[in-house]
């Protein structure tokens, strides 16, 4: 078993010019600011680099982030032959305006090996809390 104590989001920027994907990661920080601040200069260095892995050394402590922003959903699945990725993968797509609320459809993808559906709601519960403080 490995227990990491932190995990750095790896996400993708996409390139309009060629309609690529590039992966670029980012140090976690507890602090909003600090995290943000980090995520704007990654993008600045790594957000032109016009290759598969955008930043180089991907931490084996990632988990990753694909954004869907030209479209909603209602659900999202990724169908993976032999899924062996053990690290869950969250999918966020375009979000929308409905009776002044703004809904972010959010798709979670986990191994049911290291992950049953009580953790995810956990999770899903405990970003709805953060949100609704904003």
């Amino acid at each position: 078993m490995v227990l990491y104590a932190t995990m750095e989001p790896c996400y993708t920027v996409f390139h309009k010019e060629t309609e690529t994907f590039s992966n670029i990661w980012t140090n976690y920080s507890e602090d909003y600011e600090t995290f943000c601040s980090r995520y704007k200069k990654d993008i600045e260095r790594y957000g032109n680099v016009k290759q598969f892995i955008g930043k180089p050394n991907i931490p084996e402590n990632s988990f990753t982030v694909s954004m869907i922003p030209w479209t909603t959903f209602d659900a999202f699945n990724l169908n993976t032959p032999n899924f062996k990725y053990l690290v869950p993968i969250f999918t966020i797509g375009k979000f929308v305006e409905y009776n002044r609320c703004f809904y972010l459809p959010l798709a979670v993808q986990v191994h049911h090996a290291v992950c049953d559906g009580f953790h995810v709601c956990r999770f899903i519960n405990d970003i709805q809390s953060l949100i609704n403080t904003i």
